[in-house]
């Protein structure tokens, strides 16, 4: 069960005027299920994107590096859920090109203003026809209030769709924003096994969606870690139609820049934290925060250390306080001159460690009080400065296991 995650209501989620979306059951891997999914750009759209870093990184994702950096004017993306085109070599560049020459057909675009991505099982190729085949049902389905059906249409192994709106006053006019996004297992910083939209009306200049999207994910994809497993095709994708009536956006640091900037990250925040609560076999949802860093850079170090640690993750499952785990992973998390004796740690409002040892008011039920809770925050005082920086993940259950050993059946 999801951890404090229910489905989306498709009435809270906004249009975005410029974007229009369809899906359809295209059987790429099973029959009777929402895998395919087309968005369609209004022209003067502007489109950015970030991008796995893992170095095997699948053929849709090489694909879409080539169509962004063109600067065609992407028009359309194409999703398929099912099998990654992922490992698939020669075969699976070409089979991504047919994808968007397929398409781009249907459009009358060239196929260079087409994103093509994919997600799934690695290593299997992509039945490139059936999803040739339910292009034009998706193309005819296309709506603008499609967002809900889009968010269950790109799920995997996801227990629940994601997806997350709000809307944003900018110099007196109206912007919206909604995002949906799809992930729950392979999951850790450097993008994760997860698709990404977020899709917004607002007026801006093209040339500051690249940096706009890469803060974007540096404050909220690349701060939630399930596994530790960096996938092959992990997208986030920014679109700006530029239908909104706002005075045009010209740089990220103006005041309407960043109130944009805040109302975007704030859905993707919910997106990527909808991603960790959706966690394969997930319980509890845990806020790993550090502080009191020389840098931001060692604050991250000792967060994914301690959140990746299999340890620990275990430890939150079973409800154990047994939170020298905790500082082991603090300890090893590559800070070479950190001082072990000024060490804090919280658990919620439990102070567990001061200067490096034991709390002597401590006492074990408070903190399996709180480790008994559905969301948790750890919260470790490093005592070299004045930075902060804050990751999230949950527990490692039995059930991710079984759901893993399973996956393919």
């Amino acid at each position: 069960m999801p951890v404090n995650l229910s489905a989306p209501v498709a009435a809270d989620l906004l249009a975005i005027n410029g974007v229009r979306i369809g899906i359809t059951e295209a059987g790429v891997r099973k029959a009777n299920r929402k895998d395919l999914t087309v968005f369609l750009l209004d022209e003067g759209a502007a489109v950015a994107g970030v991008f796995t870093q893992n170095r095997f990184c699948a053929a849709p994702v090489q694909v879409c590096r080539e169509h962004l950096q063109a600067g065609s004017g992407i028009r359309a993306m194409v999703v398929n859920t099912g099998n990654a085109n992922a490992g698939t070599g020669a075969a699976g560049l070409a089979n991504a090109r047919t994808t968007c020459d397929a398409l781009a057909k249907e459009l009358n675009f060239s196929a260079a203003q087409i994103l093509p991505f994919s997600t799934g099982v690695i290593m299997e190729e992509l039945p490139v026809d059936r999803i040739v085949a339910g292009m034009p049902k998706a193309i005819a389905a296309a709506k603008a209030d499609n967002w809900a059906v889009a968010a269950e249409g790109i799920m995997t192994t996801d227990t629940l769709p994601k997806a997350f709106s709000r809307s944003v006053n900018i110099g007196g006019k109206t912007v919206s924003i909604t995002g949906i996004s799809k992930g729950a297992g392979m999951i850790r910083p450097n993008m994760a096994t997860m698709l990404g939209f977020l899709a917004t009306d607002a007026v801006i200049a093209p040339e500051l969606l690249q940096p706009l999207v890469k803060e974007l994910a540096d404050g909220s994809f690349n701060r939630v870690t399930i596994d530790g497993d960096t996938s092959t095709n992990d997208s986030f994708v920014l679109i700006a139609t530029n239908k909104a009536s706002n005075a045009q956006i010209t740089s990220l640091t103006s005041a309407e820049g960043e109130q944009l900037k805040a109302a975007l990250l704030e859905v993707a925040q919910k997106l990527a934290q909808a991603i960790v609560r959706d966690g394969e076999g997930a319980t509890k949802f845990i806020s790993v925060k550090v502080e009191g860093g020389k840098t931001e850079e060692e604050c991250r170090l000792v967060a994914y250390s301690i959140a990746h640690s299999p340890l620990v993750k275990t430890a939150f499952f079973a409800s154990d306080p047994n939170l020298g785990r905790i500082l082991a992973a603090v300890g090893y998390a590559g800070i070479a001159d950190l001082d072990q004796t000024k060490i804090d740690l919280h658990l919620d409002d439990v102070h567990v460690v001061v200067d490096g040892g034991r709390n002597p008011s401590y006492k074990e039920e408070d903190g399996q009080r709180v480790m008994k809770q559905q969301e948790i925050l750890v919260r470790v005082g490093l005592g070299r400065g004045d930075a902060t920086q804050t990751v999230w993940t949950c527990d490692l259950s039995h059930e991710y296991v079984t759901i893993n050993a399973d996956y393919r059946s």
